[in-house]
């Protein structure tokens, strides 16, 4: 006989599937390739319950809105979001999750139309939550302390079937002046290495070629259970069907020489670094917490350069920081001139509530931020271009996507140049080889011609 506690638990499941099955649901993911990651893991789960996934333009019985908040627009853009849905469908349900949730929820609930809150711990449980899909007068909020949590929950992107947004690694222990990460996701924590190889796996049985590992601070890796961010790499070189890795955002001062060298001599893990420089001057790393100087950033590019001078190099800095005074920016702008980055992911500075920064003078006006986010923006474009044109006239691989715009496809090489070629369906999620023929008109990708 069937004991009564698994009896009611499959009663549960019957009573689940008969709500939402067929129910339509449409997501739509803000910021960094972590929460896409999440995305792909909340709407896996959703599907299995009996949801059908739909595009976020279409009519859905449910959106789900998983925030950012690493400025003031990214909140912006949720509630702008939210009310493309209530445009859609008036009778929908509404569900925010992600940082803005986390970190600002009764502000979140207060939206007309919202009627679910949840914070970065339930995102992953969001079935339990759903309850019987009724609008109510006021959005339940289900917020727990995140400082608190010690859980890692493992995800990984899916539905490009091209490439994969692992999660590694979460949260943060850096407390940097003018960030929220550790408020909005909690300390950092990741699994060990063979459970996150398993999720690779995964990932690679559902199609993935090519992998991206992603997370708050992914140099963390493994940090408390004893085991490093190298010798996870070194394990993924193993996974069957992947073909290509791409370290994404790694700390300066975690970039250790051996994990440039594993890049260098590896097959699979590509030429391809994003480091986080922030600032430029001395002082302003100072300011903002930052644990490395600009003199050793410097030096750490050169180092890259020397080792796999094809490597692509993306630089993130944030302009118009508290206390950033104008010659502070100018010691920027000319150590960003000699470092030979490739491109750079240029933020402008946005307060950030219960951030030690508020505290910091001078404040830098708004219209000054915004001119010097174009000043570096220019710069980025110059050494973007001259990076590109550089392997004009030379072979490459790229890894073809399957969308098609406009009768053209595009691929990236290895060291991520973006590359068009003419659209062919039997060209979709394999390798082919290129000749790199010449920059396009508006100059973002290149234009390749197949080597048959």
């Amino acid at each position: 006989m069937m004991p009564l506690f698994i009896y009611r638990h499959i009663a549960k499941q019957m009573t689940d599937r008969e709500i939402f099955s067929q129910k339509r649901v449409a997501f739509q993911t803000l910021g960094c390739k972590l929460n896409f990651s999440e995305s792909s893991e909340m709407a896996r789960r959703m599907v299995e319950a009996g949801f059908v996934r739909v595009g976020f333009d279409e009519v859905a019985d449910v959106y789900v809105i998983n925030t950012c908040s690493v400025t003031e627009e990214a909140n912006k853009k949720c509630r702008q979001m939210i009310k493309r849905c209530i445009r859609k469908n008036a009778a929908a349900y509404i569900v925010v999750t992600g940082c803005y949730a986390q970190l600002e929820p009764h502000q979140v609930a207060q939206i007309e139309g919202v009627d679910l809150v949840l914070g970065s711990n339930q995102k992953t449980q969001i079935i339990s939550f759903l309850g019987e899909l009724a609008k109510k007068p006021s959005a339940d909020i289900h917020v727990s302390e995140i400082l608190k949590d010690k859980e890692f929950r493992p995800s990984f992107s899916s539905g490009d079937r091209t490439r994969s947004f692992l999660k590694i690694q979460d949260g943060c222990d850096y407390f940097c002046t003018y960030c929220t990460i550790p408020m909005a996701r909690g300390l950092s924590r990741s699994d060990t290495v063979e459970n996150t190889v398993a999720e690779a796996r995964r990932a690679a049985d559902a199609g993935a070629k090519e992998i991206i590992l992603t997370g708050v601070n992914i140099g963390d890796f493994g940090r408390r259970n004893g085991e490093s961010f190298l010798q996870l790499i070194e394990a993924l070189e193993d996974v069957k069907g992947v073909e290509r890795y791409r370290i994404s955002s790694i700390e300066p001062n975690l970039l250790t020489e051996e994990i440039i060298r594993h890049v260098q001599t590896s097959a699979k893990f590509m030429p391809h670094f994003h480091v986080p420089i922030q600032s430029g001057s001395e002082a302003v790393l100072k300011l903002m917490h930052r644990r490395y100087t600009a003199e050793f950033f410097e030096e750490k590019i050169a180092r890259i350069r020397e080792l796999i001078p094809h490597a692509f190099v993306g630089i993130d800095v944030i302009v118009g920081t508290n206390g950033e005074t104008e010659e502070y920016f100018t010691e920027t702008y000319e150590r960003l001139q000699r470092i030979d980055f490739s491109q750079l992911h240029v933020f402008t500075y946005s307060e950030r509530p219960n951030t030690l920064a508020l505290k910091i003078k001078p404040v830098v006006p708004i219209e000054e931020r915004h001119r010097r986010n174009a000043v570096l923006h220019e710069l980025s474009e110059e050494k973007r271009i001259a990076f590109y044109k550089r392997f004009l006239g030379s072979k490459a691989n790229i890894l073809v996507e399957s969308s098609e715009k406009e009768g053209m496809m595009a691929g990236f090489t290895d060291n991520y140049l973006k590359v068009e070629i003419p659209f062919c369906t039997k060209f979709a999620n394999t390798i082919q080889t290129v000749e790199l023929a010449s920059l396009s008109a508006d100059k973002q990708t290149i234009d390749g011609k197949i080597i048959f």
